[in-house]
């Protein structure tokens, strides 16, 4: 590619450090776009924000990636065609102007967070089956511990043979079914619609290669809805380990209560959670947790968020809480920027973005 007159101007404002070896990449790899980057606090306030991020830096700007930094009003970004967020979901700028009243194409990173989320999803599980917390407490104290063969230690079912749900089968679904999978689960999926062919089973996103169900052939069985009956006939599927990785929206807010957790009471499932904490009615999973209904569960979403030290989740011997770190890793700058380059190649070709929000459906 040659050079040539400036097409786009993008700002990126996020806030850490952008490696100087992806800005210079960028730069190199997309002649006719003018970079700007900058880094950020987390800001404290909307005046705080203001001083970092002044107005006017958005005012020629046809491209903005971010977290959640974005212009006040409209009118301050009038050119802007494109925003690509660092983030897998966009309900946390579902208020703002640009997501209720543009037509601003908006772009999410999803795809890069199936790695680690799925070694937490597989480690919490482990942690609970494998009594890993009382082994800990025993190294602690230097004692050996095992008493023989009716010891707890000894009542540790593997996962070969269960049944893997997945409630929302996306890339972060995709890549815990792989796992699961090689540790020799059968996996089912549930999706908001329907999955009947092999084409609409395919992962239309962005995919780390090697990873996930690029083609959608791993479940044994799919099923979908955004009804009740639909989600309870999933949920009756005799499912030992629920991954909950659906975007919130109106329709999946405390999608999982009471009801849902009774259909569960019947493989006595452990449930893990990187979703949304308000996906789940809380106070039903912790009756359902401390009565027996459910197994177990990981939870590094909650609601709220930070979880109140008065909850009973963290005193629960069988939840794992972790605090919204699933998604997190070395890796994740280095891929989100993949995702952008990825977009602003298609940008260039005139062909469709890939990980476009569909403000309709919410996600």
């Amino acid at each position: 590619m040659g050079g040539g007159p400036i097409e786009d101007h993008l700002l990126c404002v996020l806030p850490f450090a952008i490696p100087e070896d992806i800005q210079e990449k960028l730069r190199k790899k997309f002649p006719k776009i003018e970079f700007s980057f900058r880094e950020t606090s987390y800001p404290k306030n909307h005046e705080d924000l203001l001083k970092q991020v002044p107005n006017e830096l958005f005012n020629d700007k046809t491209i903005l990636v971010t977290l959640s930094t974005l212009p006040p009003a409209l009118s301050d970004a009038p050119h802007l065609e494109l925003v690509q967020l660092f983030s897998a979901g966009s309900n946390h700028i579902s208020t703002h102007p640009i997501y209720t009243d543009s037509d601003i194409t908006i772009t999410t990173s999803s795809g890069i967070h199936g790695p680690q989320i799925a070694e937490w999803v597989v480690m919490c599980a482990l942690v609970q089956s494998h009594k890993y917390n009382k082994l800990y407490e025993l190294q602690k104290e230097s004692r050996w511990g095992k008493t023989g063969a009716s010891d707890d230690y000894h009542n540790v079912r593997d996962m070969v043979g269960q049944r893997l749900g997945v409630l929302g089968y996306g890339s972060i679904g995709r890549q815990v079914a792989r796992v699961g999978k090689a540790m020799g689960m059968d996996v089912i999926a549930f999706t908001a619609t329907p999955k009947n062919t092999s084409e609409e089973r395919k992962d239309a996103g962005f995919v780390i290669p090697g990873t996930g169900d690029p083609d959608g052939s791993i479940p044994s069985a799919w099923y979908s809805g955004l009804d009740k009956p639909s989600l309870h006939k999933f949920l009756a599927q005799d499912i030992d380990h629920l991954l909950i990785s659906v975007p919130l929206t109106a329709e999946t807010k405390h999608m999982l209560s009471t009801a849902e957790f009774d259909i569960l009471a019947k493989s006595k499932a452990h449930i893990s959670n990187i979703a949304r904490g308000q996906i789940i009615d809380q106070d039903a999973m912790i009756a359902a947790l401390k009565d027996g209904r459910l197994r177990s569960a990981a939870l590094d979403v909650t609601d709220p968020e930070p979880l109140p030290k008065e909850s009973e989740l963290w005193t629960l011997d069988n939840v794992v809480v972790t605090p919204h770190i699933s998604g997190v890793g070395q890796a994740y700058t280095d891929r989100a920027f993949q995702v952008l380059e990825a977009n602003l190649e298609r940008r260039e070709r005139g062909e469709k973005l890939i990980n476009v929000v569909q403000r309709k459906r919410g996600y």
